[in-house]
């Protein structure tokens, strides 16, 4: 049985582009799309369920649910769309259909700004619970922003896709990381910029410029051996090495503008309490302006 992409709808600018960003997904990995909205409700044997005002906010959830419904058979008549209104707490809710998916899609409303609860709190705790990837989208993300800009510098569907960038890290591991970002790239037949950031701990003497550029020649062909496998699983993607001195949340935000996808890795915290998602992640959902794909992993 295929599993689907899901979506989080709560009517926000940012959670209807998230719909749209997923649907597009959906498409490229020919899978069906679930449309979500997590509502508490009231209770079933509530005697008071009738009163208009008290219904008020179901009646909305459905609304936004039939009206994104619609809206994207319209834009994408050949995908299956199913959608569902979650009698829950909306992250419990969220991450509990991230189980069955493939891929989780919400918005996020990055750094300022005032969005939906897919664009705040929810989004943060959702990110650092969930076991399977999942991608955060801001608000206005369209199918032209994907894609490079034509002759005329504007934005269009018709032109090759931007890059897809991920973030590597060579000292951990990354195997799902690295698969999910190799395989969204070969989906879009996009090039792979594989952003490494490194730099001398505070605690050891700054190096001169000879020993700092032994230390890169080293880290660079750290670099190129752990990809060599990934380049023979994925020959069709072109795949450009980055790297860059420095700390690794300032690099990636520089490093990695102008694409159209960003994969960072996010460890798994099994048993941990709050919403802690690590300063790299946490940096990304904040400050990159385009989609981030944020990929659990041991």
């Amino acid at each position: 049985m295929l599993r689907p992409i899901v979506a989080g709808l709560d009517g926000s600018r940012e959670s209807i582009a998230a719909a749209d960003w997923a649907a597009r997904e959906a498409l490229r990995r020919g899978l069906p799309l679930r449309l979500v909205h997590a509502w508490e409700g009231l209770p079933e044997d509530d005697s008071d369920a009738d009163l208009p005002e008290l219904r008020a906010p179901q009646y909305q959830a459905r609304r936004v649910l039939r009206a994104a419904v619609e809206r994207l058979n319209e834009r994408y008549p050949q995908l299956y769309i199913a959608a569902e209104q979650v009698r829950r707490q909306p992250a419990p809710a969220l991450l509990a259909e991230a189980e069955n998916a493939e891929l989780l899609v919400i918005g996020s409303q990055g750094l300022g700004g005032i969005g939906g609860f897919m664009a705040g709190s929810v989004a943060m705790s959702t990110v650092a619970h969930v076991e399977r990837p999942v991608v955060l989208v801001r608000a206005d993300e369209t199918a032209a922003d994907e894609h490079l800009p034509d002759g005329s510098r504007t934005a269009s569907p018709r032109t090759p896709y931007r890059d897809v960038a991920v973030a590597v890290d060579i000292g951990g591991s990354c195997d799902e990381v690295l698969d999910f970002a190799f395989r969204a790239a070969q989906l879009r037949q996009a090039p792979l910029r594989a952003v490494h950031a490194w730099h001398v701990p505070l605690t050891q003497p700054m190096p001169g410029t000879e020993e700092r550029a032994l230390i890169r020649a080293e880290v660079e062909r750290e670099l190129a051996a752990l990809l060599e496998p990934w380049r023979a699983k994925y020959p069709a993607v072109a795949v450009r090495e980055n790297l860059h001195e420095g700390r690794p949340a300032h690099v990636l935000v520089r490093a990695t503008n102008g694409v159209g996808l960003l994969v960072v890795g996010h460890r798994r915290r099994r048993g941990a309490v709050g919403s802690y998602t690590g300063t790299v992640a946490h940096a990304l959902i904040h400050h990159v302006t385009r989609p981030v794909a944020l990929v659990p992993h041991d």
